[in-house]
């Protein structure tokens, strides 16, 4: 049997605020505890500067390699960092379609036949009708006969969650970003749309709680209703292979970022 951990991330500005590190030390300690064999990060904010210094430093200290695909417009970078005995076979990155930017990498690991891909995303915060020109190029990628992850911060709510319980009470210009086409409810219809593409939506099917992954508890009363916001959707048959899904949740994660990081268990 072999046994695949994925760690999906949104650190909030790499976990810098300005020259205050703190943040960003937590997140490489957790990512250490962790042992991600996969970890695919968005907001890597940064790493592009200085000839890929941050992006250098974080491989080292977590003992990984690190793909980056630039985000050409928001800063908002997004990368994977997979962990030996995995062997890179191709990345494609994504700056055109994506308001932030898409990240693939495939990638061989001992014991698995197929090829398995890896896809980074966080899509469009700014509203549904860009986020659902995102999904179009995203749907497309479920072959169900591959092995295939896609993850990230998609910026909205699923089809098999209540609403939040504190949706009204967000302030009306951060609802106005999730909004639902009657103007009054939360939008589902982006995960409902990739999901019809034949992505499997882990969290719903591991974990019957629905765990909200935002807003953490430092960051309450900002600009996310309490929801699921981050996701790994699997390929029909990738999905099989999936075993424990976990959000996060403990002192350090509720200041590191904004979101909470989920953990997946794959075993072939």
């Amino acid at each position: 049997m072999t046994r695949l951990t994925v760690l999906t991330y949104n650190t909030l500005f790499a976990g810098r605020d300005d020259r205050d590190d703190r943040r960003a030390e937590a997140q490489i300690g957790l990512i250490n505890e962790a042992g991600p064999d996969v970890f695919l990060m968005q907001e890597a904010r940064g790493f592009d500067a200085h000839g890929g210094a941050w992006l250098y430093s974080l491989e080292e200290r977590i003992g990984m390699r690190g793909f980056l695909a630039v985000a050409p417009r928001t800063g908002q970078n997004v990368a994977i960092f997979i962990r030996e005995p995995l062997k890179p076979l191709s990345f494609e990155t994504d700056g055109d379609h994506f308001h932030h930017a898409l990240a693939t990498l495939k990638v061989a690991a001992p014991g698995i036949e197929l090829p398995l891909t890896f896809m980074s995303a966080h899509l469009c915060p700014n509203g549904r009708q860009i986020r659902r020109r995102e999904a179009a190029y995203l749907a497309v990628q479920a072959a169900p006969d591959r092995l295939t992850l896609l993850t990230g911060d998609f910026n909205s709510a699923s089809p098999h969650d209540p609403e939040p319980h504190d949706w009204a009470e967000l302030a009306p210009h951060h609802r106005a970003r999730y909004i639902a086409d009657d103007l009054v409810g939360i939008d589902r219809s982006v995960l409902a749309y990739l999901e019809t593409g034949g992505w499997v939506d882990l969290g719903h099917r591991l974990d019957p709680s629905n765990t909200p992954t935002v807003p953490t508890a430092a960051y309450r009363n900002v600009e996310f209703a309490t929801m699921r916001c981050d996701y790994l959707l699997a390929s029909a048959t990738l999905s099989k292979a999936a075993r424990r899904y976990e959000v996060i949740r403990n002192d350090i994660t509720d200041m590191a970022s904004d979101h909470y990081p989920v953990l997946v268990t794959f075993e072939f």
